[in-house]
């Protein structure tokens, strides 16, 4: 094992370096990919010091508590290199360009050009071979190592989350106010969001609520969510013929926008959500401001935000809106991967090192940790009833000890919680309910070289041609023309080359 100096626990990441420096960086890596050591002999209990690139999705990174409590148990000293959410992909890029990387990074965007590009070009480690050494790696399903590999290499341990996460928060008080029952459909949905902007559904006398609160993001903000229950297909569909069609060229696809648009003109749909940031939009439903929000698991995250504001808010998840068939769909997130813990080559030295830190990846995922990961220490952060459930006792000191570390846990399905708070409890379940339904992309376990280097501009002119049809700066005419803009700038290029992988993967 190499010596590595001693570290403060916690900084910040400050990465300000060209992106442009990437293809350079990622050469030089891939020079470096022979590096194992000719044992890889290793001592699973020796102490390890390690730094790790983790996201923080909390506006500060959590105090030594439990962070403490964590090195104690699985015998490390870690140093975090936290990356704020909101900018991970200008700074994980400007990271892989710079190639000044920490033994450990967390790489959440799969599908973005430059994070493929890396892994690809042999910057991290292959841990297909060494899963199966560890007795919580070795529990990682085939199906989920498939959809993280990339032409069969498994360049780290995949997050593993439930497959289908998405789904709706509602204002109960305010259903219960007008009289109306939870949406089973989207003429209901509809309905309800109506409801929710003109009927006063707070009772105050004014015009100032709205039925969907938004944010500047197709994929986690309602649009994703409102195509599966119209019935379009998540990223690509695939015939029976193997030929590849964008989502974006299906009917339901264009249904889709032209409900999201008939929300946005009449106001059901929050005027600034093309602007709006996830905690803003989380801000404003908890003021009261909206009555629906996409994501169930939020829930408690949103009551909690809302005391002292909000307390008469009454909340409910909703899993099932039917779409124009009857049928139940939500999409999944990467088939259950929520992306990679990747070790690069130039931090990660031999193999031994390798392993070592492997170790530490599956300690993570022990009963022990993974609760110290979730709730805290037990009798000061969180408390088990009779029957086992879990109730936080100190919410803010919960979200300053403990919630922040909660996203870098590697598996969020390994061990389940009976959560004290029914509706957060009714949440999970209806969440592992959306496996039954859940929409898989064809394309995740498939490479193209074309959406490697240019997938995330491509992206971007959809993206930005649906916000434009959402809030009529377009109509289909000019939706189309930015599709044929896609098609000529690589997009059918892309198509192809998924199904040449498509094929040989037969």
């Amino acid at each position: 094992m190499k010596k590595k100096s001693k570290f403060p626990k916690v900084i910040a990441v400050s990465l300000l370096v060209s992106s442009q420096l990437l293809l350079a960086a990622c050469s030089e890596k891939s020079n470096n990919s022979s590096n194992e050591s000719s044992s890889g002999t290793y001592d699973p209990n020796s102490h390890l010091e390690v730094s790790w690139t983790a996201m923080l999705h909390t506006p500060s990174p959590p105090t030594d508590v439990v962070l403490d409590k964590i090195e104690e148990a699985t015998n490390t000293t870690i140093k975090f290199n936290w990356v704020p959410d909101a900018s991970k992909e200008e700074r994980i890029t400007a990271a892989l360009a710079s190639g000044e990387l920490s033994d450990i990074v967390s790489l959440t965007m799969l599908r973005n050009s430059s994070v493929r590009q890396s892994l690809k070009s042999g910057m991290f480690w292959d841990v297909s071979k060494y899963l199966d050494e560890y007795e919580n790696l070795k529990q990682i399903p085939e199906e989920v190592r498939t959809a993280a590999s990339i032409d069969g290499s498994l360049y780290g341990v995949p997050f593993q989350k439930n497959l289908g996460r998405s789904g709706l928060i509602l204002r109960k008080d305010w259903l219960d106010n007008l009289g109306l029952e939870p949406p089973t459909n989207l003429e209901e949905l509809y309905e309800v969001a109506r409801a929710f902007t003109e009927d006063d559904p707070d009772g105050n006398g004014k015009d100032d609520t709205t039925g969907f609160i938004d944010r500047s993001e197709l994929r986690y903000g309602s649009f994703k969510t409102l195509s599966s229950y119209h019935g379009a297909p998540n990223g690509w569909a695939v015939d029976e013929n193997g030929k590849f069609t964008p989502e974006f060229e299906t009917e339901a696809y264009l249904e889709t926008m032209k409900y999201s648009r008939k929300l946005y003109e009449n106001g059901y749909l929050a005027k600034d959500f093309a602007v709006t940031a996830k905690s803003d939009q989380q801000e404003k439903f908890a003021q009261g401001k909206a009555g629906i929000y996409t994501g169930m698991v939020d829930i408690k995250n949103l009551k909690v935000m809302a005391e002292g504001v909000q307390d008469q808010m009454e909340l409910i998840p909703i899993n099932k809106i039917a779409g124009p068939d009857g049928e139940h769909r939500i999409w999944s997130e990467n088939s259950g991967v929520g992306g990679l813990l990747a070790f690069p080559k130039s931090e990660v030295k031999d193999e031994a090192e390798l392993k070592r830190i492997l170790q530490f990846i599956d300690n993570l995922i022990d009963k022990e940790v993974y609760m110290l990961m979730t709730g805290g220490i037990e009798g000061t952060h969180y408390e088990l009833g009779e029957n086992g459930e879990f109730n936080i006792l100190d919410d803010a000191q919960w979200q300053k000890d403990v919630q922040p570390l909660s996203s870098s846990r590697p598996s969020e399905v390994t061990h389940e919680l009976v959560d004290a708070d029914p509706k957060k409890q009714l949440a999970n379940e209806l969440i592992r309910e959306n496996d039954k339904f859940a929409v898989l992309d064809p394309t995740v376990p498939l490479d193209s070289q074309t959406a490697n280097e240019r997938g995330t501009e491509l992206e971007k002119i959809i993206i930005d041609a649906t916000f434009k049809f959402i809030m009529g700066e377009i109509d289909e005419a000019g939706f189309q023309k930015e599709v044929d803009k896609w098609k000529k700038s690589g997009g059918d290029d892309m198509a192809k080359e998924y199904e040449e992988a498509y094929k040989a993967a037969k």
